[in-house]
């Protein structure tokens, strides 16, 4: 497992992850130029959403998550902000810092859904690659 910052975005994932991972990140940059830190994560969230849905790509905002558990599956209340082409997902903050247990929920999403990227973006920061996480289950 891994936590990157932005320096290190197209990594050790296959190339249509890589894809789908560069076009949320173009998206998220068009989306913190255009309104800048200060903003609910709702209102980015929803931005991000059309961004990223105008490239192309199929997204679902506030996926259900269930966890298993045993031979039960459960529903706990954990969704997902935007989960795209069902192999990316990109938990979206609007937050002063981020701190361990927003990157604790990242790693925890990626393993609930067997994916093995996605994002942590605080939108509320005023150079959005030094609030851009992303993060990488590793398979070995």
């Amino acid at each position: 497992m891994a936590i990157e910052d932005a320096s290190s975005l197209l990594k050790e994932v296959d190339p249509e992850t890589d894809k789908v991972g560069a076009e949320i990140v173009e998206a998220a940059f068009k989306v913190h130029r255009t309104l800048g830190p200060g903003l609910l994560e709702n209102a980015y969230e929803a931005c991000l959403a059309y961004e990223i849905n105008k490239r192309g790509l199929k997204i679902e905002r506030q996926a259900p998550v269930p966890l298993n558990y045993g031979e039960v599956r459960l529903d706990v209340g954990f969704r997902l902000d935007l989960w795209v082409e069902n192999r990316v997902f990109v938990e979206v903050k609007a937050v002063e810092l981020i701190i361990p247990i927003h990157e604790a929920q990242i790693l925890t999403y990626l393993k609930l859904t067997e994916n093995q990227l996605g994002f942590l973006i605080n939108f509320n920061i005023r150079l959005l690659k030094k609030g851009l996480k992303r993060v990488v289950l590793s398979r070995h």
